[in-house]
C-alpha cells in the first residue's frame, strides 16, 4: 500500500472508510503488520506490561519508546508509526519538546499524549514545530491512580459532556488525531461527529472512524489471564499471526469489528 499520512488518515475518515490500528514494538511485526494492511502502528507504552512485565506502565523510559520506535520504522511497509510519550515526559513544555524529538528522530510520523484539555497548549506548540498529535482520551492509563482503577469513563452526563467540549478544544488546538479509550459507545459516536479528525476507538463501540487493540491481546496472549471486555481473539481458526492481522483488519473494515459486546453503555 502506499505510505500512510495524516493526510491520508483525515481522508479515509471523509470518506467513512474505517482506520485499523494495531501495537506493534519490534521490526518483525512491523512488517507482519504493515503487510497485512494496518495503517497505523502504535509504538505503545503498554510495552511496558506485554514486554517487560510491569503492572502498569508507569515504568516506561522515553529511551525504551525510542529503542522500539527504531525497530518499527526498520520493519514498516508503509504504515504512519504513532508512539506513545511514556508518563511524566511531556509534564513541562521543556520536556515535551525534547522528548517528542528524540521519538520523530528515532522514526516516528505522530506523537500520543494522555490527558483532556489541558493538553491544548502542548498540542498547539508541537503541532506549529512539526510534531503531529494524537491526543489520547477516556481512560488515560497513565492517570490509573488518579483513576483508581482501570474504569470506564464518561458515564456521568456533566462527564460525556465535558469530553465532548475537551475533544473540540483539543482539535482547535491542532490535534490531528483524537484516541478515546473505554467511553460508552454513544458518547464515542457523539465526539466522533463532533470533530473533523479522525477519532480511534478501543473499548468505545462501532461508531468511532478506527480502531486500535494491543496485539499481544488480538492474538491471545496474557500474562495475567485477564481479558478486556472490548478484546477479540483474532488468532481463533486461523493458521498463523500473519492471517490473524488480515483477519483483524478485514473485520474493522467490514464492520463486524467490534460487536456490541465489545462496547460499554452509559
Amino acid at each position: 500500500m502506499p505510505d500512510i499520512t495524516v493526510t491520508s488518515l483525515l481522508a479515509l475518515k471523509q470518506k467513512g472508510e474505517k482506520i485499523t490500528m494495531l501495537t506493534c514494538y519490534d521490526a518483525t511485526f512491523a512488517h507482519t503488520a504493515s503487510q497485512a494492511g494496518v495503517e497505523v502502528l502504535l509504538v505503545g507504552d503498554s510495552l511496558g506490561m506485554v514486554l517487560q512485565g510491569h503492572d502498569s506502565t508507569l515504568p516506561v523510559t522515553t529511551s525504551e519508546m525510542a529503542y522500539h520506535v527504531a525497530g518499527v520504522k526498520r520493519g514498516n511497509q508503509g504504515a504512519l508509526i504513532l508512539v506513545d510519550l511514556p508518563f511524566m515526559s511531556y509534564a513541562t513544555p521543556d520536556q515535551t519538546f525534547a522528548n517528542s524529538a528524540m521519538l520523530m528522530q528515532a522514526g516516528a510520523h505522530m506523537v500520543k499524549i494522555e490527558g483532556a484539555a489541558w493538553l491544548a497548549d502542548s498540542i498547539r506548540l508541537l503541532a506549529e514545530r512539526g510534531v503531529p498529535v494524537c491526543a489520547h482520551m477516556g481512560l488515560t492509563p497513565q492517570a490509573v491512580n488518579v483513576l483508581g482503577g482501570y474504569k470506564v469513563q464518561g458515564r456521568q452526563e456533566a462527564q460525556a459532556r465535558q469530553m465532548r467540549a475537551d475533544a473540540i478544544t483539543l482539535e482547535q488546538a491542532g490535534a490531528a488525531m483524537i484516541l478515546l479509550e473505554c467511553v460508552p459507545t454513544e458518547l464515542a459516536q457523539e465526539i466522533t461527529h463532533a470533530v473533523k479528525i479522525p477519532v480511534i476507538g478501543i473499548g468505545a463501540g462501532i461508531d468511532t472512524d478506527g480502531q486500535v487493540l494491543v496485539l499481544h491481546d488480538m492474538l491471545g496472549l496474557s500474562i495475567t489471564g485477564r481479558v478486556p471486555k472490548f478484546v477479540k481473539n483474532f488468532m481463533t481458526g486461523q493458521p498463523d499471526i500473519q492471517s490473524a492481522i488480515s483477519a483483524y483488519v478485514r473485520a474493522v473494515k467490514d464492520l463486524s469489528f467490534p460487536a456490541p459486546e465489545h462496547g460499554f453503555s452509559a
